[in-house]
């Protein structure tokens, strides 16, 4: 127990250096997936046949393939097209892609709750489409799907780990650097799941909230 507290010691402010990118990447992460979810719940609505299998198309093609996977292709691959991304901005784009399908799903799901007496009630009013969307679907629609994204927010925080494989300095990658050099591996590890641990359960803590919020609704 000593040892672990000296090695915590030394090691907590690398690895708390590493949870900063995490967070960082998981946050870029989030705020993409959601606006390309969003853009593929509008393109699988529209009323234009083309948009709507381009959504089932991306949906399908993203879902099927591994996140690792499309971070390789991302981060080695295009550079052979000419697109060398840096490797934050490739993660936070090959995890924002890869979890948009699922927000897209979130959202979708949200939509589908929204009471059809309250559409009724808004075409009655006179509200064309847009005006209709802007003020009763969509701001209901999200909020049934609040505890759904806030789970794959959770679930993003994680995944955030593979980003290790494209060189970003986040939380695991500082991990195994640190055990690598040290050969600390107990120490090194046990920590790192602590430091998950500790970010992910505020995170649980706000799902269940909004859980608990959208029941009382």
């Amino acid at each position: 127990m000593t040892e672990f507290l000296i090695d915590a010691r030394a090691f907590l402010p690398i690895l708390l250096q590493g949870l900063v990118v995490t967070l960082e990447l998981t946050v870029c992460a989030l705020a993409l997936s959601l606006v390309l979810g969003m853009v593929w719940v509008a393109l699988g609505r529209s009323g234009f046949a083309p948009w709507r299998w381009l959504s089932v198309t991306v949906i399908t093609i993203v879902r099927g393939i591994p996140i690792i996977v499309q971070l390789f292709f991302i981060y080695f691959v295009l550079p052979d097209w000419g697109l060398d991304l840096p490797p934050f901005l490739a993660g936070v784009i090959g995890l924002g892609l890869a979890y948009s399908v699922y927000q897209a799903e979130n959202i979708r799901g949200g939509i589908g709750a929204v009471d059809k007496g309250l559409i009724e009630a808004g075409q009655a009013l006179g509200m064309n489409r847009i005006t209709l969307w802007r003020r009763v679907i969509l701001p209901l629609g999200l909020r049934h799907a609040l505890p759904a994204m806030g789970n794959s927010m959770v679930m993003l925080l994680k995944d955030t780990s593979i980003a290790s494989t494209i060189t970003i300095a986040e939380l695991t990658r500082a991990g195994q650097l640190l055990a690598i050099s040290t050969f600390r591996n107990g120490s090194v590890y046990a920590l790192l799941a602590l430091l998950y641990l500790a970010a992910s359960l505020p995170l649980a803590a706000l799902v269940r909230l909004l859980e608990k919020r959208g029941r009382m609704a």
